[in-house]
């Protein structure tokens, strides 16, 4: 995510690295670099030098703090500003109404389905509502088809009409159909289209003005930039659209969508999708995400999602488990389960401070976790409830049974028990328990 911009914000900073204090060489240099830096990302010129002087004159104004590397408070400048700039702080979602009505709209390819199917999923588990999608893309081949897929998957109804050709008259009867059916939130999945489409573009003004929805999302695909960013003008100034959502952010996303449209369309960004999985959706925090572009990672984030996956009475057994020294595989393998939960891998450990730059070019595969899970399950309950019994014979079956072979096998029982009392240890001190792991408190 982001990973260009972060590595070219990370050179310009160097240019204040041993420096004594900040002075006008030095910043005028910096800031020099972080435009560069803003403007290959695909940042409009204009937005680029606006920003970089007010981090210039911010800087100008500053005292360096004794305790502070001019460093170090020029990245605390850019990260306020970068806060900023995408919006300052999270925005609300209005999910009022009987039925409250969500009005998805964007650019062909810009992710529309999928981001309908993830947030229908994301109000039914973490707000408990109960949606309705509808399918009003009444011209692209296997639209409804791939929303009725998308529904399957997450157990949410889907309201379409296949041979009706009149997008408004789907809308108003889905609303009929919610209202029947007790369903608390539509989701109205609209055709992709282009900004200069006027026939299309009047379809999806008719939708608006004919439902009244609550909220008129603008999914915006990462990947595409600056483009994005005039094409979501095009749009607010029929739609006027209440939020946007930025989709496949785990691409080779330059950056530009996400630094310029609340700048250009002065409407917040309010989701970040990522993925092809269901449960990929994240509200979007401008503070947060300045930091992971920042290289700083985002453990607020991690420890949100750790502590979503972790029931606290089971975490309070566990604990127990691990004072007493009697963590074994079956608590090892439950716990692995929750991780993968949890969301993309490599994603989250890019959330850990400064993992996120020394993995960037590695392969992490969400199928990391799937030879341990082999090797545990080739136990038997017995073995996975007591380590020590795993006597050689009963090494060479569970090699044979998981596909491994008996070295793997070996250091994997090895790391086990350097883990065991890592972890015993770390829960005797006061300030050692891992969130999540150990349940909130």
């Amino acid at each position: 995510m982001f990973n260009s911009l972060s590595e070219k914000l990370e050179a310009a900073f160097k240019n204040l690295k041993g420096q004594a204090r900040i002075n006008e060489l030095n910043i005028a240099n910096t800031v020099k670099d972080i435009r560069r830096a803003l403007v290959d990302a695909d940042v409009n010129y204009k937005i680029a030098k606006e920003f970089t002087d007010r981090v210039k004159d911010k800087a100008l104004g500053e005292k360096v703090l004794t305790a502070v590397s001019p460093g170090q408070q020029m990245v605390k400048i850019v990260q306020d500003e970068l806060t900023e700039l995408m919006g300052g702080t999270e925005s609300d979602f209005n999910i009022n109404g009987n039925p409250a009505i969500i009005l998805i709209a964007g650019l062909q390819g810009s992710g529309k389905t999928t981001f309908s199917g993830k947030l229908a999923n994301y109000l039914k588990t973490k707000k408990g509502k109960s949606p309705l999608l509808v399918a009003a893309d009444i011209y692209r081949p296997a639209a409804i088809d791939q929303l009725e897929v998308l529904g399957g998957q997450i157990d949410v109804p889907v309201y379409s009409e296949r041979e009706n050709k009149d997008a408004v008259s789907i809308a108003q009867n889905a609303i009929k159909e919610a209202r029947s059916k007790n369903k608390n939130v539509i989701i109205i999945d609209t055709a992709g289209r282009l900004a200069v489409d006027e026939v299309m573009m009047t379809e999806v003004a008719n939708i608006r003005s004919a439902v009244s929805p609550q909220e008129i999302l603008f999914v915006v695909d990462s990947m595409t930039g600056q483009d994005a960013v005039n094409t979501a003008k095009a749009f607010n100034d029929r739609l006027d659209f209440s939020g946007v959502v930025l989709t496949k952010l785990d691409g080779d996303t330059r950056g530009g969508a996400a630094l310029s449209i609340k700048y250009t369309v002065n409407k917040p960004i309010k989701f970040a999708s990522s993925g092809e999985k269901m449960d990929t959706l994240d509200v979007f925090y401008p503070d947060r995400m300045a930091q992971r572009i920042l290289g700083m990672g985002d453990i607020v984030s991690l420890v949100e999602k750790a502590q979503e996956q972790f029931d606290e009475a089971e975490a309070r057994k566990l604990e127990k488990k691990i004072r007493k020294n009697q963590f074994d595989f079956e608590d090892f393998k439950t716990q692995l389960q929750q991780i993968k939960k949890m969301g993309n891998l490599k994603d989250l450990m890019g959330m850990i401070p400064g993992v996120g730059k020394q993995i960037k070019d590695l392969d992490v595969n969400d199928d990391a976790f799937k030879g341990i899970e082999a090797m545990i399950n080739s136990m038997t309950l017995e073995e996975r409830r007591n380590p020590d019994i795993i006597s050689p014979s009963r090494k060479t079956r569970i090699a044979r049974g998981s596909g491994k072979d008996i070295a793997e096998l070996n250091a994997f029982l090895k790391q086990f028990e350097q883990m065991k009392s890592m972890m015993k240890m770390m829960n005797k001190m006061p300030m050692g328990r891992m969130p999540g792991l150990m349940g909130k408190r």
